[in-house]
């Protein structure tokens, strides 16, 4: 007689966490202020109110907006205020700072529209391969939200993981 095979994955009572199905579709697009600066340095208010004013800002729609300036410049605070006026109405999504705070910003947005109630007393495997590009802050963000509930987390998949937390016994 056969032995049949059981794959004690599926049955048991884990469950995945994968942080891709949080990733929101659409570009990244990063608006660097620094070419808008006189010389790099100053920035111009009256030109920088006319550009503001000229700008085709349709192209940012649909689009997540990070707004930085990567010239060594002081840059009035107003200015990316401004800036964020007039991407408002079109983009996604605006933060300021690098791609990176805005790939934080768009992880923990979704993280903010999880069910975190249905971790309670479980085992969790927080994924850890994915087809996208998860940033470090979305994991660490997913332990500080699952630490208080689950009993149980791990990080990789359910077949190979490594523990990172394992709730103490009463």
């Amino acid at each position: 007689m056969e032995e049949q095979i059981i794959n004690r994955v599926s049955s048991s009572n884990l469950i995945t966490f994968d942080l891709e199905e949080l990733y929101s579709p659409g570009e990244r697009v990063l608006f660097d202020i620094k070419i808008l600066l006189f010389q790099e340095l100053i920035l111009k208010e009256k030109d920088f109110r006319d550009f503001i004013k000229g700008h085709n800002w349709a192209q940012y729609s649909e689009k997540h907006v990070a707004i930085t300036c990567t010239a060594d410049a002081i840059v009035p605070t107003w200015a990316y205020m401004l800036l964020a006026a007039a991407l408002q109405p079109y983009a996604l999504n605006i933060v300021f700072g690098s791609l990176e705070a805005l790939e934080n910003q768009l992880f923990r947005q979704r993280l903010n529209l999880v069910d975190w109630n249905k971790f309670v007393n479980r085992k969790v495997v927080i994924k850890g391969c994915s087809r996208v590009e998860v940033p470090v802050a979305a994991y660490v963000e997913t332990v500080n939200r699952l630490r208080p509930l689950a009993a149980n987390i791990m990080f990789g998949e359910a077949c190979s993981t490594v523990p990172i937390y394992k709730q103490k016994k009463v």
